[in-house]
């Protein structure tokens, strides 16, 4: 018992030490509803809500009673739930479900066969039921295998469930392998920077078609099998019990307001967030951020946000800003200020031995460190990587981290902050977090690498909205205001195609703000075109002239994020603004660029949507058509919010492709605003200036007029109807900056009688119009 007993010192750990300061659990855990004994397994049994519950089961009663591992921060609530024993085993009931943790009556003597592959635990199996008696799910078994992670004696830990023939998987995370459904496939839950499609990224909540998803409570790296031989298979590397937490719901919504109740709201982002973020690896000085910047201003385009990323200081770890090359950073933020700009910077986890807080930071154990003490420095592949990883598990190390951005940084003007490295990208196993093992917690760092900025920003800056741009994220990141991307992405078609369906699953983790770097990170390299080239690339300057197809790949990746929920260009090339793809490709980047901002209206009502349910508005089709088969599988279209369908291009040459209008609804052609019905697989033009985009009938977009970024009060231009059934829309505005929307702000709700063809709404619209002025009826 000598693992379990260290194990329960480190759970200990977590649920009373200072990792709780920035990590909240539930302030005083109080135990389970019932602790219960299956022949010496214990199962513990939590309720959260009427629709979540929490399973424990370990061979110790204190580890099945102890209170979950970092990510969820809910408080248990077992309101209006019963227990009671029968037959069947014991019966825990709510009105949205009944679990029962089956009778396991003592065994039979084992034949010989059973003796020699007979499993060395107390087996245990537990039914999910609907509040109907409907079978949701069913836990089958558990395993533990002992084993040594990094000279610590430990468990393999798993348990596996039904699958049935109909079951389809999503979420997961980020997983860059090109396929939206999870069925049938092993995942391997961890973060990863060199997986070979792209950065992997873990966050253990996967749903489902049936009603459920799971929340995975186990931070070490793990590998899923959903569906696989008929049997969904959870193994983690480290961990001493099994803990999960099942979600249930009518709808995917009502899932992610379970996990939103679990592990925390999404905050709503600054407005800024929703305009054109800009970036570049890396501008090589301050002049030349400011002349980007003006360069949109003079050209007439809106912009929102530019972004200083890393090589911006003397050196790795020294927290400052190089005044050679940027001379006076304060008074270059407040000539952003002056053209209605925000400013982004990017800071790193990572310390140089040269750099002068090393040292401090070493005597302190506040760096990732060997078993005997010694700082690891760096990692044995990439030669790029050199330097120390910050322990952003110590309370003190991440209070620290934020008083020098504080002092050293947001001091000069800067307004949000980007954590680049949150995998962390110097790998943990084998090394030593101050919680514990970097094995035990290989995927923890983004969450409590980021609170250390959510946290330090609520204590500092009140009244200012916190935004963090972020590389990955675990169980919970998505409350410390994070605005993900799917990392160092290849500037390829292939690497476009991957985006679609890989996004999607990671907001079916209830994460709602991904994109991707517009036009790939990588420096544009590519094979020869393989039909003809759709734009002219002459005075394109963002790539070398070889490869002739990249302005077309550029505006087929911009079309495609101008429908994410956020928009940044991005890249590690010579130029990045729109204007430097060439002659022909610059206005079709303009048109998408004001159609974007002429949506930031829709786009804001949709994220304080977010804010308020949990659920992700860029959304895979299986969330909001979940009667019809075909959608299961389908990674290359999606909805965004609840009016537009985007089908985005990502074949290079390509002038058409097959889009499927989902059953259940008529869509009419954005473009052309002809009507269709759904069910049925079009053709759908696409020229290299159109996207497919079609509006599901029964709509109500409203669209604002033109301004040159989100700082510019914004009133609306029209409010689309597209008839086909009643239906509401609530808009949302405020101040765009503060958070006074946790307090409420301005809201109307527009109601759409299709019987009688009319527009009404509840009050004053917050942009103070009149609504019957603004209506434009599509097709009528």
């Amino acid at each position: 018992m000598a693992r379990i007993s260290a194990h329960k010192r480190a759970l200990a750990k977590w649920a009373g030490g200072a990792v709780i300061a920035l990590i909240p659990l539930a302030a005083a855990h109080a135990g389970p509803l019932a602790s219960i004994d299956r022949n010496g397994s214990r199962v513990a049994i939590e309720p959260y809500a009427p629709n979540i519950v929490r399973v424990t089961i370990a061979l110790d009663r204190d580890l099945a009673a102890a209170a979950p591992g970092p990510g969820p921060n809910a408080t248990p609530d077992a309101s209006g739930w019963s227990h009671r024993a029968d037959a069947s085993g014991d019966v825990f009931a709510s009105s949205a479900l009944s679990l029962t943790v089956d009778a396991q009556p003592w065994p039979k003597a084992p034949s010989q066969m059973e003796r020699y592959f007979a499993p060395s635990l107390p087996p245990v199996s537990i039914s999910v039921n609907g509040a109907d008696g409907h079978r949701i799910t069913q836990m089958t078994g558990w395993e533990m295998a002992p084993h040594t992670v990094a000279g610590e004696k430990t468990f393999k830990i798993g348990a596996s469930f039904t699958a049935p023939l109909d079951e389809h998987y999503y979420g997961l995370g980020q997983n860059q392998e090109g396929k939206l459904d999870l069925r049938g496939r092993t995942i391997d839950c961890r973060h990863n920077y060199d997986a070979p499609a792209g950065e992997t990224v873990c966050v253990p909540f996967m749903v489902t078609n049936k009603g459920y998803g799971i929340v995975w409570d186990n931070p070490s790296a793990t590998t899923v099998s959903p569906g696989l031989h008929n049997s969904t298979h959870w193994q983690s590397e480290v961990g001493e019990r099994v803990s999960f937490f099942v979600i249930t719901g009518a709808t995917t919504d009502e899932l992610y307001a379970g996990y939103a109740r679990l592990t925390g709201r999404t905050p709503l982002p600054p407005k800024a967030a929703f305009g054109l973020i800009q970036s570049k690896a890396r501008y090589e000085s301050q002049a030349e951020l400011l002349g980007v910047a003006q360069g949109y201003r003079s050209r007439g385009y809106p912009l929102d946000v530019m972004v200083l990323d890393w090589f911006y200081w003397t050196r790795m770890g020294q927290l400052d800003i190089d005044r050679t090359i940027f001379p006076d950073p304060k008074g270059m933020n407040a000539k952003l200020k002056g053209l209605g700009l925000r400013s982004i910077i990017s800071v790193w986890p990572r310390f140089e031995k040269e750099s002068r807080y090393f040292n401090m930071l070493a005597a302190k154990g506040w760096l990732l460190h060997d078993s005997d003490g010694s700082v690891v420095d760096g990692l044995p592949i990439r030669s790029d990587r050199a330097g120390a990883l910050l322990d952003s598990t110590n309370t003190d190390a991440r209070g620290w981290f934020w008083d020098r951005i504080r002092d050293n940084i947001a001091s000069q003007g800067f307004d949000w902050f980007w954590l680049d490295e949150t995998e962390p990208d110097l790998v943990p196993d084998g090394h030593q977090f101050a919680i514990g093992s970097g094995d035990r917690y290989h995927n923890l760092f983004p969450l409590v690498h980021t609170a250390s900025v959510a946290d330090g920003s609520a204590k500092d800056r009140p009244d200012f909205r916190n935004l963090i741009l972020c590389r990955a994220a675990y169980l919970g990141t998505q409350r410390n205001g994070c605005l993900f991307w799917s990392s160092d992405v290849q500037a390829t078609w292939e690497a476009l195609k991957r985006q679609v369906p890989t996004g999607l699953n990671f907001t079916a983790s209830g994460m709602a703000y991904w994109s991707s770097d517009t036009g790939g990170w990588q420096y544009p390299t590519g094979p020869k075109a393989e039909h003809p080239v759709l734009l002219d690339p002459a005075g394109a300057t963002a790539m070398a002239p070889s490869y002739a197809d990249y302005p077309e790949l550029f505006v087929r990746w911009f079309e495609y994020n101008t429908f994410t929920p956020t928009l940044r260009i991005h890249g590690q090339r010579p130029a990045t603004a729109i204007w430097e793809y060439g002659k022909a490709a610059e206005p079709v980047l303009a048109h998408y660029l004001k159609l974007r901002y002429a949506l930031v209206p829709y786009l804001y009502a949709m994220a304080h949507h977010t804010h308020e349910s949990g659920a992700p508005f860029m959304r895979a089709l299986f969330m909001d058509f979940p009667n019809d088969p075909k959608v299961n599988d389908m990674g290359d279209e999606y909805m965004f919010g609840p009016a537009f369908l985007v089908a985005p291009v990502t074949e290079q040459g390509a002038t058409s492709r097959s889009v499927y209008l989902p059953a259940g609804a008529d869509w009419y052609d954005y473009w052309t605003n002809e009507r269709h019905t759904g069910g049925q697989t079009i053709t759908a033009a696409a020229p290299i200036d159109t996207i497919p985009l079609f509006v599901r009938a029964g709509s109500i977009v409203p669209m604002g007029v033109q301004i040159p970024s989100t700082a510019t009060r914004q009133p609306l231009g029209s409010i689309r109807v597209y008839p086909g059934r009643s239906t509401s829309f609530t808009l949302y505005d405020d101040d765009g900056v503060s958070n006074a929307y946790r307090k409420g702000g301005g809201t109307a709700t527009l109601r759409w009688d299709d019987a009688v063809g009319r527009l009404s709404a509840s009050g004053k619209l917050p942009s103070g119009q009149d609504p019957g002025m603004l209506v434009k009826v599509i097709g009528r």
